[in-house]
């Protein structure tokens, strides 16, 4: 494949066992600070933001909070998102 800038990645996690996606989070966060830059759309919101330095929130297609991954794990909207339960 080369060497891509970009990756642009859709659910990278869906059917996956819980340590698969641990793996596949993991090795996501090394290509990303070897300079690889992700886009990544991914329901496990969490998961997502913990590799994340910047992230969009979603709901109904609209883009409903953005900022840093940190603000965005504090965010009355994220906690909102996960059925009102602290992401910690």
């Amino acid at each position: 494949m080369g060497r891509p800038k970009l990756l642009l990645l859709d659910e990278p996690s869906l059917g996956l066992a819980p340590r698969l996606m641990d793996e596949v989070f993991a090795t996501l966060k090394d290509m990303n600070q070897k300079g690889l830059t992700l886009f990544i759309v991914e329901q496990e919101i969490l998961l997502s933001l913990s590799i994340s330095k910047r992230g969009y929130l979603l709901r109904n297609g609209r883009v409903i909070k953005e900022g840093s991954a940190s603000s965005l794990m504090e965010s009355r909207e994220l906690i909102t998102s996960l059925g009102g339960y602290p992401p910690y």
